[in-house]
């Protein structure tokens, strides 16, 4: 099947310019002005944006978490995420400690194969690297995991110590791959977590202020320092706040290979949503909790100046009925995660270009390209080139939606609410094309099951 896109203006992280693509065998074949050439599908892009589809590098689907698992599996998290405008993904495998990593990579292939509408890949969580675990790092970089996260939060249950931090950051800097970290001080917050509750606060909002920013500050500035010393590129996963940002700006200023995402909560929402009446704020129960507002514009600053390289989700929802509600009497059981994987791009094109924070090309370097350099995927994935692969979405910038469970074109993700709800958003992912195939057209999904491909990704190449 061969493509024409005609009449489109193509955005890219550093081009803007009006032009048709042509696409053959998956891939952009030809780009050019008024290229006449035979096609099976013309699609007329006139007063629309033709821009590369989005990279969510932070997805967790189908994964356990305080005795349930995330509402959205592998086909309805990337048949959504595909309605949003996202032609990749790359969601975590989870190590068991005293299990292989290999199980957990079989695991997860097995949850994703033949399900996902887009293309995909894995990040490794690691818990366990002692002993003859530390070489299966390399062996995971030969199949094509080249990311692997670690935790300082959650004792017992993922959280690792400095010595395994070190001994995983090590080894990755050897082998030229990338550690993304999730950086709190765990267990300085069990310790608060053990005072509220003593003091019978139960309630969601308990959840926000036993994490507060400076444990996360903390835990950014001891991921650094240690990945610092051993040599390795750090990606700091969902910061939240401007603690935290410090940290990071503080350790590039140095010259120290440290990147971060921050996510569209930490952008769209903040601490009076946990202030709802009953049981409402359980709904924004996720790990970093959202902040006070004024930390907003904090990030957005740091956005402008290039101190935050990506915008992702970190989706993980549970619905509310049923999941969160698993701790309507202590937050401590309240399932950490929110929805948010099909709303990101319209979310951030309208509160970053229209709102005139940021230009239309970065709003795709921070929705795309720098994820896919991050992250080894770049330039097969992350722009329009020809070469690359046809992920590409016909992007309307006036069209205007409101994010809503009950709006058809806005809500796909198998949860029983949506985080923006009631959100007036400008701009809208029209069309979508992975590798060449429509897969979303006028709100409707138009793939199949199994669309998607595993993705292999590149060792780190020096992401400045």
């Amino acid at each position: 099947m061969s493509v024409l896109i005609k009449n489109g203006r193509i955005i890219t992280a550093v081009d803007d310019y009006t032009a048709d693509v042509f696409i053959e065998d998956e891939t952009v074949s030809l780009i050019g002005k008024k290229l006449d050439v035979q096609a099976d599908t013309v699609i007329d892009a006139s007063g629309k944006y033709v821009i590369p589809g989005g990279i969510d590098p932070h997805t967790h689907f189908d994964m356990p978490f305080g005795g349930t698992t995330s509402a959205d599996d592998f086909e309805t998290g990337t048949r959504a995420a595909a309605h949003g405008g996202t032609t990749t993904i790359i969601d975590f495998a989870i190590q068991t400690k005293g299990h292989s990593s290999f199980e957990a990579l079989d695991t997860w292939h097995a949850k994703a194969e033949g399900k996902t509408a887009i293309d995909y890949g894995f990040h490794m969580i690691l818990t366990d690297v002692e002993g003859e675990r530390i070489k299966e790092m390399k062996r995971l970089a030969d199949e094509g995991i080249t990311s692997y996260k670690l935790f300082m939060a959650y004792p017992g249950v993922l959280y690792v110590d400095d010595g395994t931090l070190f001994r995983a950051m090590r080894q990755a800097g050897e082998n030229g791959t990338m550690i993304c970290m999730h950086a709190e001080n765990g267990i300085v917050i069990d310790e608060i977590v053990k005072i509220a509750l003593a003091e019978g606060k139960t309630d969601p909002k308990y959840h926000a202020l036993t994490r507060p920013t400076r444990m996360e500050a903390e835990g950014v500035h001891r991921a650094i320092a240690i990945a610092e010393v051993a040599n390795v590129p750090v990606y700091i996963v969902h910061l939240s706040c401007a603690d935290a940002l410090e940290q990071v700006v503080q350790a590039r200023n140095r010259g120290v290979p440290a990147f971060a995402e921050t996510c569209p909560q930490y952008l769209f929402l903040d601490h009076s949503y946990y202030e709802q009446e009953g049981f409402e704020g359980a709904k924004y129960v996720m790990t970093p909790p959202i902040r006070e507002k004024w930390n907003q514009d904090e990030l957005w600053r740091g956005i402008r100046f290039g101190q935050l390289q990506s915008i992702a989700t970190d989706h993980c929802p549970f619905c509310f009925k049923d999941q969160k509600e698993l701790g309507i009497d202590d937050f401590t059981k309240i399932p950490n995660g929110g929805p948010g994987v099909e709303n990101r791009m319209s979310l951030v094109y309208n509160g970053g270009v229209v709102a005139g924070r940021i230009s239309v090309n970065k709003f795709v370097e921070l929705t795309s390209t720098a994820a896919a350099k991050t992250f080894g995927l770049f330039p097969r994935k992350g722009t329009i080139a020809v070469g690359s692969d046809a992920d590409i979405v016909i992007f309307d910038p006036n069209r205007r939606e409101t994010i809503s469970v009950k709006n058809a074109c806005t809500h796909h993700m198998n949860v029983d609410y949506n985080a923006y709800e009631g959100f007036e958003v400008q701009g809208f992912s029209e069309t979508v094309l992975s590798r060449g195939k429509v897969i979303i057209k006028d709100c409707e999904y138009v793939g199949k099951k199994g669309d998607g491909r595993f993705q292999k990704r590149s060792l780190y190449n020096g992401l400045k």
